[in-house]
């Protein structure tokens, strides 16, 4: 099965997990529920879930565990996009195609979507009966919290803001994307792995490298997509970057430095990947597709 296969399968096993949540009664008003299943059902590659599939799978854990995981991950990660989105945020009146939430629902409703998602993700992992220990099941709600918050992609989000309409240095950059895009990239290989069984610390250890170094390379690809790529293939506005005044790589490292510093973290990655003790060949292929990919 080809790496764009396995793609699609974990996009379809999460999607149909976290409609199994929207089909029950819920509480809420109709409005806020339809602006939630809007943020979750709008398309998207589904990376991180894919990596709490691959990973977990890589080291036998129980697929029902990995559905959770990857759709609590999934939740985390439409509730940032519908927040950077916002007119307060990054303005975006298009997301992966369509037109965002707060064009689609208005500003409160967005705001209120993005916080349901945020919660719903720790919900979904709190109420399931994993097969692995309660210890584990509490390692991956932290795993989750520190990921998403102020030592995490909260924190680069901040970065970002910050450095708008500023000068930085690729170190400085590198951390941005460390945080609001690596962290919860590594965080999706983590629940992956601490749901399986037996899983020792050196293979955390070098997952974890592995992960910074793709979430770096996807964020250094983004940067050049968007500046190569169109608005029709990328679901997004071509230029939107530069538009904003952000700092990317291509502009502090020029085209081609940008273009060799992802093949490095990739080998960077692949390095990681030969200390596992396990069939990593599904991540590996995953590495390259991620500087490989048109949008």
């Amino acid at each position: 099965m080809s790496i764009k296969e396995q793609i699609k399968l974990a996009q379809d096993d999460v999607v149909n997990t976290l409609n199994l949540y929207f089909e029950q009664p819920l509480e809420s008003d109709n409005t806020i529920k339809e602006a939630t299943h809007y943020s979750l059902m709008n398309g998207g590659k589904r990376l991180r879930p894919f990596l709490v599939y691959t990973t977990g799978k890589m080291l036998s854990a129980e697929k029902r565990d990995l559905d959770v995981l990857a759709a609590a991950i999934e939740c985390i990660h439409s509730y940032s996009l519908v927040h950077d989105d916002l007119p307060a945020m990054d303005d975006d009146d298009l997301r992966r195609g369509r037109p965002t939430c707060h064009i689609v629902y208005g500003e409160a409703q967005a705001i209120l979507a993005g916080d349901a998602l945020q919660t719903l993700a720790f919900e979904l992992i709190a109420k399931h009966k994993f097969k692995c220990s309660t210890e584990a099941q509490l390692k991956m709600i932290a795993a989750l919290a520190h990921a998403s918050g102020l030592q995490g992609m909260v924190a680069g989000q901040g970065r970002d803001i910050a450095a708008t309409d500023k000068v930085i240095t690729v170190d400085e950059l590198e951390r941005i994307h460390k945080l609001k895009t690596g962290a919860l990239i590594n965080c999706a290989i983590t629940l992956g792995a601490l749901c399986a069984p037996n899983t020792s610390q050196q293979t955390l250890d070098n997952l974890s490298t592995f992960g910074y170094a793709i979430g770096l390379a996807f964020q250094v690809h983004d940067d050049i997509l968007d500046v190569e790529g169109d608005t029709l293939t990328l679901g997004k506005p071509q230029g939107s970057d530069i538009a904003a005044n952000k700092a990317t790589y291509p502009a502090l490292l020029g085209m081609l430095g940008a273009k060799q510093k992802a093949q490095n973290l990739i080998q960077q990655a692949h390095e990681a990947l030969a200390n596992i003790d396990a069939d990593t060949t599904d991540l590996a292929a995953l590495a390259n597709y991620l500087i490989e990919r048109d949008h």
